[in-house]
């Protein structure tokens, strides 16, 4: 079962971090590439930049931004894409937001260890 973890970009890099993805749409203001040490830049997992201007990280729209982004990811291709490329591996998802609890990220990982389970459950 893959882990898979949330952790602002800005944080040190760790070696339990696993394989590093940036998932903004955005690069990180004052983030060298190699201070990011990233293994992948997924820039299409992020919310549309309509959703993204939309919420703009309030917390009085969280509830409604995760219905809406969630729509976004049962759309998206890149979904099963990066699921493909983490098989089993530790992960850990990348943002920049300042907030730790109200942001995209959050959503994304829950929502790619929803679908790792229900991957598994039709191979099986």
């Amino acid at each position: 079962m893959t882990t898979i973890s949330i952790k602002r970009v800005y944080e040190k890099a760790s070696s339990r971090d696993g394989v590093r993805i940036l998932v903004d749409r955005l690069w990180p203001r004052g983030m060298s590439k190699d201070a990011a040490a990233l293994d992948l830049w997924c820039k299409e997992l992020a919310p549309t930049p309509a959703l993204r201007t939309w919420f703009d990280h309030r917390s009085d729209r969280f509830a409604e931004f995760k219905g809406r982004y969630l729509l976004e990811l049962r759309s998206n291709p890149a979904v099963p894409d990066l699921v493909s490329q983490i098989g089993t591996r530790r992960a850990t998802l990348l943002y920049g937001a300042k907030n730790r609890a109200v942001n995209h990220a959050v959503v994304l990982a829950g929502y790619l260890e929803s679908y790792g389970k229900l991957a598994s459950r039709k191979r099986g």
